[in-house]
């Protein structure tokens, strides 16, 4: 069950307004990979609990419409997810300022979020910093598996979907 209340950092927000559905964000680099996996993995979630919640995805340089990575595709198979048909999106192109939740993969991801839309301060995290796992912030990303082998994806994949489990569970 969703709850009416939803602590994001500071900010505390009502969801009981006639149906308004809750809307999240996962951000990366390209959107190929850590988004992408973390999109995926959040979404089956939130259908198969039949959350109330919106799931997106975005890349501060995504080149729109661009596939999510091999690896990326492959890896979410182990986790019955599939992304094969994700297409990446640009922070520019996408609905950013609209969500009420925004997670990024890097500190460096959040600093440039808070830097081109000030507003958004208040929502915009890292995944390990919102779901709990960041070790009292001196361990807030989680690490591009671009180009690496599957081990890697592997490695990345388990650490995104530990975050997301934790994040969907702090907002369901």
């Amino acid at each position: 069950m969703f709850h009416n209340w939803v602590f994001t950092g500071i900010m505390k927000k009502d969801f009981s307004d006639g149906g308004k559905r809750m809307k999240i964000m996962f951000i990366c680099t390209g959107n190929t990979c850590r988004s992408a996996m973390a999109y995926g993995l959040a979404k089956k979630i939130v259908d198969t609990k039949g959350l109330d919640i919106e799931v997106y995805s975005a890349g501060i340089y995504a080149a729109n419409g661009e596939h999510a990575s091999y690896n990326s595709v492959a890896v979410m198979k182990e986790y019955d997810v599939d992304i094969a048909l994700h297409k990446a999106t640009n922070i520019e192109k996408s609905n950013i300022e609209e969500m009420d939740l925004i997670l990024c993969a890097t500190l460096s991801h959040k600093l440039q979020i808070i830097a081109k839309y000030k507003d958004l301060k208040d929502k915009t995290f890292t995944m390990k910093e919102y779901a709990g796992l960041d070790n009292n912030k001196t361990d807030l990303d989680i690490k591009d598996p671009w180009g690496n082998n599957m081990n890697t994806y592997r490695i990345c994949a388990a650490e995104i979907s530990l975050c997301v489990d934790k994040i969907i569970e702090k907002i369901s």
